[in-house]
């Protein structure tokens, strides 16, 4: 133990208010997440010199170099690491404290806060809808992430709930709770494809021009994963990691696309755009709600997956994309 640890001892003072230690941590986080000393607190609604003696007096409290000193933020010494870790949970926790008791008095209060892969944000609003209806004093606030940033805001307590994949790159130290089972559909234009065909196989998909989401992209991954399968390999002419970006190729770039069927939610008037379901092989992915594995979960993050387990996700799915794929070939049910 380096710093603060080699000449001074630990101060235990049993009369420090419980407020001004959450206060500190606060302050800690929110260092460790600017890395900079007045982003944080700006980020802390304080001053500077409150911030930084704020840290000091956690540092003499605890008896441990927390900071690197330096003219700038250094970083944070080993010991301030760990400190970082627990303040981190002490943080959630004080908060899932503070809208448990606030729940039994008045109802939920609080911010939920989403982290959503891209392919699943035509679907999220059927969720928050009906928690924002049953949780009027709540605050949602819904990010796009990859499969890989959610892990990162699970394990640093920076996201409640994530929405992704399950079952083909499944996240860590989390439980889960099943939504759906994500189909792949071919959008392209109607000129592209036989006249009367209700569906079409990977392999012929992958000689259309292509518009797809980029590698970091755990969908892109899967849809390399199938046209593997298939025999085959696509070439994207255009890669984002936008579905704006996407329909914008599909609608005036004329470019194809494979996505989720929940895609053709967004779609409107498709002016001349055919969706079809893709087969050879005829692949399906779980999509579900993930949360940190601990107890006790943040009254919010609890409230999201209670309501999940009584929403038939996948039925309502099915119902508002059965008509937009072909009449022939209505889309098999999930359950």
């Amino acid at each position: 133990m380096s710093g603060l640890a080699s000449t001074a001892a630990p101060v235990h003072n049993g009369s420090e208010p419980a407020m001004m230690i959450i206060r500190h941590l606060q302050y800690l986080t929110a260092l460790a997440r600017e890395r900079h000393f007045a982003r944080a607190a700006a980020a802390c609604n304080v001053t500077q010199s409150t911030l930084s003696a704020g840290i000091k007096q956690l540092e003499e409290s605890l008896g441990v170099l927390i900071v690197e000193r330096g003219q700038r933020f250094l970083g944070l010494t080993e010991e301030g690491e760990r400190v970082l870790a627990w303040a981190q949970r002490v943080l959630i926790d004080y908060a899932g404290l503070q809208q448990e008791l606030s729940e039994m008095r008045e109802g939920m209060v609080g911010q939920l806060r989403i982290g959503a892969i891209p392919v699943t944000l035509p679907i999220v609003s059927l969720l928050t809808a009906p928690f924002a209806g049953r949780h009027s004093r709540t605050d949602i606030v819904v990010t796009s992430l990859t499969s890989i940033e959610i892990q990162r805001r699970l394990d640093d307590f920076r996201l409640d709930v994530g929405v992704t994949y399950l079952d083909n790159e499944p996240l860590a130290r989390v439980r889960a709770q099943p939504l759906y089972r994500e189909r792949y559909v071919l959008v392209t234009r109607a000129d592209a494809v036989p006249r009367g065909c209700d569906s079409i196989g990977w392999a012929e998909a992958a000689g259309l021009p292509m518009c797809l989401l980029t590698p970091d992209m755990q969908n892109r991954r899967i849809l390399d994963m199938h046209f593997h399968e298939a025999g085959a390999v696509v070439r994207a002419t255009v890669e984002t990691n936008s579905l704006v970006t996407l329909w914008s190729h599909l609608r005036f770039g004329g470019l194809s696309t494979v996505v989720p069927q929940t895609f053709l939610l967004l779609l409107g008037e498709r002016d001349g755009l055919v969706a079809m379901p893709l087969t050879e092989p005829d692949a399906t992915h779980t999509i579900g709600l993930v949360a940190s594995d601990r107890d006790p979960l943040p009254p919010v993050a609890r409230a999201l997956l209670d309501l999940a387990r009584e929403l038939d996700l996948g039925r309502a799915i099915e119902r508002e994309t059965r008509a937009l794929l072909p009449a022939s070939r209505p889309a098999p049910a999930d359950r």
